[in-house]
């Protein structure tokens, strides 16, 4: 899509569409940064769906692989009212809410029956809480598993990052690799492909889904994934812009909120078996697949504690009750 129609596309805002019956539909501009077919466009184009059958005149138009918006774009147009719906890693907006890096801590999540109690914890609370003061509200939740892959060495332990050029999800992940010996290089998961094939990066980590959509197998020689000690955790939310939302009738804020709970509980049945997925597709193109053993696991939490945890308790206003409120989830 060339830049201009980009532009034009990105100030309309919500728009009504005039029928023969003078009845007007209201659309909503829905951005995400994942190809097509990826679980997170399937929750987003559930959801336009959904809204579809309820027959509130109300539209969903989905715009898939930053097709409508760059990956790390989206959160600020969202909040100033120029994108109505985003699917976004919630941390790439921890620039502007630094609160936001504690939805991609280093052992903070686990496996995915945890990830679910943390929807309904105060730690999640606490979080939409900045999500709502900064104009944008929660459509459905969704926490996804990731892994490491490397075409250099596989990393399991923390020294295994020695010496290696990385892409960490987030800054959090970022300073505790950066702790064991890595050098960092960042960017979108989007860019992981190219920068391997190119030489810039000896691996990255990312979540399972955007190691599958992104054919980043084919750039690895070794997958570390998620196993029983996922690392690598983070939340993905779908949101709605709140001046947006503040424009629709009741019957489409219910239509729109029903079809987010039914993309959410869509993705939970889905989350555990992209994790098989990625690990069978993996395997399908000769790639190495490890796991990290409940050592490994114990050995980059010290690592994080003294790096990724210091530095956000220290760094952020309530940056410690956030992580006392989600290690407090049994």
């Amino acid at each position: 899509m060339k830049t201009s129609l980009k532009i034009a596309l990105a100030t309309l805002g919500l728009s009504a569409v005039v029928g023969g019956n003078a009845a007007a539909e209201t659309t909503l501009r829905a951005s995400h940064q994942f190809p097509k077919g990826d679980v997170r466009d399937k929750m987003v184009q559930m959801i336009a769906d959904e809204v579809a059958k309820a027959d509130v005149d109300l539209k969903v138009q989905v715009y898939p692989a930053e097709s409508l918006f760059g990956a790390k774009e989206q959160w600020s147009a969202l909040v100033r009212g120029r994108l109505d719906m985003t699917a976004l890693p919630l941390d790439y907006a921890s620039g502007r809410h630094p609160e936001f890096s504690a939805t991609l801590m280093p052992g903070l999540v686990r496996n995915h029956d945890r990830a679910q109690r943390l929807n309904d914890s105060q730690f999640m609370d606490m979080i939409k809480t900045v999500i709502n003061d900064a104009g944008a509200r929660v459509l459905s939740d969704a926490w996804l598993a990731g892994g490491f892959v490397s075409d250099k060495q596989c990393i399991t332990s923390p020294e295994t990052v020695e010496g290696q050029t990385l892409r960490a999800a987030g800054p959090a992940f970022e300073e505790m690799l950066a702790s064991a010996g890595a050098s960092i290089a960042s960017m979108s998961s989007s860019e992981i492909y190219t920068a391997m094939q190119t030489g810039v990066l000896d691996g990255a980590n990312t979540s399972s889904g955007s190691l599958v959509s992104y054919r980043i197998f084919e750039q690895a020689d070794c997958l570390t994934a998620p196993g029983e000690n996922a690392l690598w955790f983070m939340y993905e939310p779908i949101m709605v812009s709140e001046q947006s939302w503040q424009k629709l009738d009741e019957k489409q804020q219910q239509a729109l909120t029903d079809a987010g709970e039914k993309a959410e509980a869509y993705f939970a049945k889905q989350a555990a078996d992209l994790d098989q997925e990625l690990v069978d597709v993996y395997k399908e193109h000769d790639v190495e697949v490890v796991t990290m053993s409940p050592e490994d696991f114990q050995a980059w939490l010290d690592v994080a504690k003294q790096s990724a945890y210091k530095s956000f308790a220290e760094k952020v206003p309530n940056g410690q009750q956030l992580i006392d409120a989600a290690l407090a989830v049994d």
